[in-house]
């Protein structure tokens, strides 16, 4: 089996970095390379002292870099001969062998370029693996997914949540725990650092796709997500990123100068789904 790293990213994230840390004991029979990036190294030295007491690499970033830009550092840090890296948020437990799953899959085929295990949250299984979404999926979805839930774009873009889960090929797989080969992750340029936080795994599984490389998902490996713990405090600023990244990528898909009335609509229809939302989160 191939050598494997692991990357993960802090911002304040001790709290839940020892459970992460913790579950990589059990999740392969190899040793595994793994790297803490840290995106708030001045808030002390409880991530750095994590990392020293689980004999793993601690890398502090020089500024927040955000999601993408902290692990793509991360992965240029690891030795050239890890093959396979396991980028993961640090409020996941990977269960028992599930890393040595999901390389097991991913070696299955050598066209495949990201396997995404199966995630569970508050006992549920959480619809990591997804289609890209259209123009017309992504802006009616946003646009209605709290107020209509039932409407028919929200609907499609989880259609491939199929119970129960298969293995099978996906547009995108969650960038909360994925495992990626390297060459692949190399050869699109690693995640698009203009991606702050969310669509950064949107992205990276579109680009994957169109350099030929497939997204697979592999329910048979199982992690446990606990929750966004780095973006509780900040829950009306991370609505306007959340958003601001949503245009990011449907601009860059949709970027023919002929659609630049559209980009402009789906500009407007995101920023008033955003003062809407913000707009509840500021009552609470």
């Amino acid at each position: 089996m191939s050598a494997a790293g692991v990357v993960t990213v802090s911002y304040g994230s001790e709290g839940v970095l020892d459970g992460f840390l913790a579950s990589l004991e059990h999740a392969s029979v190899s040793e595994l390379q793994v790297v803490v990036a840290d995106n708030r190294p001045d808030a002390g030295g409880p991530v750095r002292e994590l990392a020293e007491r689980y004999g793993v690499a601690y890398l502090p970033m020089s500024a927040n870099l955000g999601y993408g830009g902290a692990m793509n550092a991360a992965v240029r840090s690891l030795p050239s001969d890890v093959a396979w890296v396991l980028v993961s948020n640090p409020d996941i437990k990977i269960h028992p062998g599930a890393i040595d799953e999901l390389v097991r899959v991913g070696e299955s085929d050598a066209r495949i370029g990201a396997v995404g295990p199966l995630v569970e949250t508050d006992g549920e299984i959480y619809p990591s693996a997804r289609a890209i979404p259209s123009l017309r999926m992504g802006l009616g979805h946003a646009l209605f997914a709290n107020i209509w839930p039932s409407n028919p774009w929200s609907r499609k873009y989880h259609s491939d949540n199929e119970r129960p889960p298969r293995e099978r090929d996906a547009g995108w797989l969650s960038g909360s725990c994925l495992l990626i080969r390297r060459e692949a992750f190399d050869a699109v340029g690693g995640f698009d650092d203009r991606f702050f936080m969310y669509f950064e795994d949107v992205d990276l599984g579109y680009r994957l796709s169109k350099a030929g490389w497939r997204n697979r998902y592999a329910p048979s490996a199982t992690v446990m997500h606990s929750g966004a713990h780095s973006t509780d405090e900040h829950s009306t600023k991370m609505v306007l990123v959340h958003h601001e990244s949503a245009y990011r990528f449907l601009s860059s898909k949709y970027r023919g100068w002929y659609l630049a009335p559209v980009r402009l609509a789906v500009r407007v229809g995101l920023s008033t789904r955003a003062y809407l939302v913000t707009r509840v989160f500021n009552r609470r």
